[in-house]
């Protein structure tokens, strides 16, 4: 049974920073792809990062890019995404998610998906 596990969200001021992590078990995790997506209330499920199965080729929501840093550790199956100089408009559930096939921005394209993260940024 392929499971997702979000960790590392929470409160922060603006300006500050969180470091989420994505457990993945139940599937080989090398062979999959992993995004991070947020939602926040009343809006649509929004790509935040991706992250292909070797690392080397990795893509950002313009909206994060230059803030916002993924990484993976294909040997403790996890994916981390650093997220630094936080807005409030960050605020959102936080979901990672895992596809076969290649970087992807839409959600759509994944296929499992964990249970999400809280992220609130205050002013």
């Amino acid at each position: 049974q392929v499971q997702l596990v979000e960790s590392g969200g929470g409160l922060v001021q603006a300006g500050g920073s969180l470091r989420l992590s994505c457990a993945a078990s139940g599937l080989t995790f090398s062979n999959y792809v992993i995004g991070w997506f947020r939602q926040a209330p009343g809006k649509e499920r929004e790509f935040a990062a991706t992250i292909s199965r070797s690392g080397a080729t990795i893509s950002y929501a313009d909206s994060v890019k230059g803030r916002f840093t993924i990484s993976r550790d294909n040997a403790k199956n996890t994916v981390y995404l650093q997220m630094n100089s936080l807005k409030p408009e960050d605020s959102a559930v936080y979901y990672c998610a895992a596809n076969l096939l290649t970087v992807r921005t839409n959600y759509r394209d994944y296929d499992y998906w964990g249970l999400g993260t809280q992220v609130t940024v205050s002013t």
